[in-house]
């Protein structure tokens, strides 16, 4: 997969995995990790979906309708990928918390979904609820934060909560963070996160 990885200071930090929103490049999402983490190792990737033109990272039948088929072997190459990277990088593949904005977001909550204990943590940035027709596996001990809209037309309220209740019924440490605003990331939402992920794992 397309992708760039850039090696921080402190190596015993999570690997930040940056997953863009359609229409991203593995560029978009650097600033933010840099916002999250200055210290931190940096694994940020470009979807291999087009749709019209725009990278996604697994197809969708329409907007809000997933392509569920497509969803999970764009789920396993990733995850397929993760383990590569950790292998070509030299870092530990049980420490990545990923970050996702929208689609990003989504297959970022499609590993937890599909495999366990796959990711260490995860910032969820306007995120929906992957898959309806598997059981959430064991997220015991992964701490996730999840930045919603009350206004956002894409992902509504109702979707965050229903998602809540997924990861938590799988043990899922889960904290909301609620914007009046619409889709959009905006920089409140990120020093919440950033303030989140600081009590986490440490300002050092």
């Amino acid at each position: 997969m397309k992708h760039i990885f850039k090696q921080g200071t402190n190596s015993e930090k999570p690997v930040l995995l940056m997953l863009h929103g359609t229409g991203g490049t593995e560029e978009d999402l650097l600033p933010i990790a840099e916002m999250i983490d200055p210290t931190a190792s940096v694994l940020s990737v470009r979807g291999n979906v087009l749709e019209q033109g725009m990278p996604r990272f697994f197809k969708r039948l329409r907007e809000g309708i997933f392509d569920l088929e497509d969803l999970a072997i764009r789920t396993k190459e990733l995850n397929d990928f993760l383990g590569e990277a950790a292998e070509k990088y030299a870092f530990n593949r049980e420490n990545i918390v990923a970050i996702g904005y929208s689609n990003g977001a989504n297959i970022a909550g499609s590993l937890l979904f599909h495999y366990e204990q796959s990711l260490k943590g995860a910032i969820l940035f306007h995120p929906m609820v992957p898959r309806r027709d598997i059981e959430v596996p064991n997220a015991q001990g992964i701490p996730i934060f999840i930045g919603a809209g009350i206004n956002d037309p894409i992902c509504p309220a109702d979707e965050t909560k229903e998602l809540t209740t997924l990861l938590q019924g799988a043990e899922a440490t889960v904290d909301v963070h609620w914007e009046s605003f619409g889709h959009q990331l905006t920089r409140t939402e990120v020093e919440a996160a950033k303030t989140w992920y600081e009590r986490i794992y440490g300002n050092k």
